[in-house]
């Protein structure tokens, strides 16, 4: 399936600046080859450097001093480290890709509330009544790419329970509600989650995941920093796009105009050209969090539009 040029495809191009909305898959054959060469020799030399550490580690523990390591995405305790399953989620260290925006979640949980946070009553009704996992995706102003982004969940009495509120980016110049291709805004709504996949294999999505060597980022972001693994994680956000298919399906059911390919994705430490981007370790706690028997949308704006 060859996906086409689109909001979440433009940085691969060789140019010298990113130019479309998503990051990333225009110009993938020209530079496949050059893709694959520059990632995993990186990964490998870090590789080198945790061993260099490790072996320092362990000469500190010898002499009799105990060295306790912490990573900015575990700063929750060990409820925040493993997963729905129980199974221990991976640390933005053990996951390739974590990037700027991995940072401690800038709020803690609380209680069960009737409804979610930061919603206005016409922002509600446009959930569907069957949805009972909500991330929201609260800009921090209309012309801003700095995003938080919560997942809430619907408990069996009705109400909802947020989780960890994580930092995130969205599009350079912020949000809009009448989306158009290059305008480097990300869309205002509120969209289904149904698709996931990769440059990295499944690290235990619940939603399909679709693994494929074409997930290849490159070039570099707006504040010069390297996209090289902005794609190892990706969930497609449904608009203008097919829902049931892979992310990289280009099919536009609304026009080439209106934009696509708007991802949520493992962020690069910088603005977007229309999707959310979240650390590394986060994807993968969203992938194994998120399920489609709770019908998942992602709500996504800045905080004035999203209170209506």
């Amino acid at each position: 399936m060859t996906a086409t040029p689109s909001d979440a495809y433009a940085d691969r191009q060789p140019v010298p600046a990113p130019r479309s909305d998503a990051d990333g898959l225009g110009g993938r054959d020209a530079d496949a080859r050059g893709g694959n060469r520059h990632r995993r020799p990186r990964r490998r030399r870090r590789a080198k450097v945790l061993a260099v550490v490790g072996v320092a580690g362990l000469a500190v523990v010898g002499a009799g001093y105990t060295v306790a390591t912490r990573h900015s995405d575990a700063a929750t305790a060990d409820a925040a480290d493993r997963g729905k399953d129980g199974a221990p989620r991976a640390s933005a260290a053990a996951v390739p890709g974590a990037a700027a925006a991995s940072a401690s979640p800038t709020t803690a949980p609380g209680g069960p509330v009737a409804a979610i946070a930061g919603l206005g009553p016409k922002t509600r009704s446009e959930i569907p009544a069957a949805t009972r996992q909500v991330l929201v995706a609260s800009g921090k102003a209309k012309n801003s790419s700095d995003t938080v982004v919560t997942l809430w969940t619907r408990t069996g009495s009705g109400s909802w329970q947020p989780g960890a509120a994580w930092p995130a980016h969205n599009a350079l110049r912020g949000w809009t509600g009448g989306h158009r291709v290059g305008d480097l805004h990300s869309p205002i709504g509120v969209f289904t989650l149904s698709d996931a996949g990769g440059f990295d294999p499944d690290p235990g999505s619940k939603l399909p995941y679709h693994h494929s060597a074409k997930f290849r980022a490159g070039g570099v972001g707006f504040n010069g920093e390297p996209l090289d693994q902005a794609f190892d994680y990706v969930i497609a956000i449904n608009y203008n796009r097919v829902p049931g298919t892979s992310p990289l399906d280009g099919t536009q059911p609304m026009g080439a105009s209106r934009g696509g390919g708007i991802w949520v994705h493992v962020d690069h430490g910088g603005p977007t050209h229309g999707c959310v981007s979240i650390s590394a370790a986060h994807m993968v706690d969203l992938l194994h969090t998120l399920q489609p028997a709770d019908h998942p949308v992602i709500v996504m704006g800045d905080r004035g539009s999203l209170a209506a």
